[in-house]
């Protein structure tokens, strides 16, 4: 073998150097991000530990919220629960809706269908402020007199999720506002995933005779499951940290007041009763560590969705891999 045919197989030195670097930078960086999240562990568990020295585990399950110095009493389930029914009620109507928009951008010529994407990714760039205000003063008022007062006098007596009293300020109200925000985020990963698919499978499908919609059911969806499952839980995740549309939209209720048995209910959650009461709690006594305590179950929260997201989109990505030849 002629010798400059060996001198191009050798691998450069400084390719393996920066590869080393890279390699080695890429770590850190990971170990970096699992610091920080550990040492925020660390310091919400420290600082909240007077509350489950008192309270211990019915800290979690408790429903009581007394601020009161002398007779002070708190439990986060009802906040825990606002969060997560709040969070799914927004997946659930924000979901589809990501999807039909993502699969409309897609079909539609790109003279259309591109600046339909970037208005709909405009959203996410609108602060959370602004839709609770857009949702205190304008949303809520339409919603109230035309969707929620019609529900409740049609199925409050027979369905007990529309039993409430329609006010307006309420779960449904701020799940809907949520469901807005977080529908950018999930079309967008959406429509990156549905894009990668093969070119190929689509000409298939429509080879065969199908249909657009048969077309993304059966060529689009089975190979891309996993990237929209994982644009899912990325915006479940964007809807259960959401504090300010949510604050001035649930109506924040407290202690057992705020556990929902009515979509009409007026309710909390987790990052919005820190927020009405982080600055008011009085630095002596349970108060402030009660809250610190909710932040804490609200990191686990967040924390055992991406897990949980993580793991499901692992074991569908080895699931329609294919045999290796």
């Amino acid at each position: 073998m002629p010798k400059r045919w060996i001198q191009r197989d050798e691998k450069p030195r400084r390719w393996l150097l920066s590869e080393r670097i890279f390699k080695y930078a890429t770590a850190a960086a990971g170990a970096y991000v699992l610091a920080v999240i550990l040492v925020m562990a660390i310091q919400l568990g420290f600082e909240s530990a007077p509350i489950w020295e008192e309270e211990g585990a019915e800290f979690v399950f408790g429903t009581d919220w007394n601020s009161v110095p002398g007779r002070e009493s708190y439990g986060a389930l009802p906040y825990v629960l606002g969060t997560l029914i709040t969070s799914a009620l927004a997946l659930a109507l924000g979901f589809p809706l990501s999807i039909g928009i993502a699969m409309l951008v897609m079909i539609m010529p790109k003279r259309l269908g591109r600046p339909l994407g970037y208005l709909v990714d405009l959203i996410e760039a609108v602060p959370s402020v602004v839709f609770g205000l857009w949702g205190l003063f304008v949303f809520r008022l339409y919603f109230r007199d035309y969707v929620e007062k019609p529900l409740h006098d049609t199925l409050g007596d027979s369905i007990y999720l529309f039993g409430g009293t329609p006010f307006g300020l309420d779960v449904l109200t701020a799940s809907i506002i949520l469901a807005i925000m977080i529908i950018p985020t999930i079309s967008s990963i959406s429509r990156e995933v549905m894009s990668a698919v093969p070119h190929q499978q689509k000409e298939a499908a429509y080879m065969l005779g199908s249909t657009t919609f048969e077309m993304f059911r059966m060529a689009i969806f089975p190979y891309s499951k996993a990237g929209l499952l994982g644009a899912a839980m990325l915006g479940l995740g964007r809807a259960v940290g959401e504090t300010m549309a949510v604050t001035m939209l649930i109506g924040n209720a407290t202690g057992a007041n705020a556990m929902v048995s009515s979509l009409f209910d007026a309710g909390q959650t987790m990052p919005s009763i820190i927020a009405n009461e982080f600055l008011e709690a009085s630095p002596i006594g349970l108060h402030t560590p009660a809250l610190i305590g909710i932040g804490l179950i609200l990191l686990g929260v967040g924390l055992a969705i991406n897990v949980t997201a993580h793991f499901l989109v692992g074991r569908m990505v080895k699931v329609n891999e294919g045999p290796v030849h």
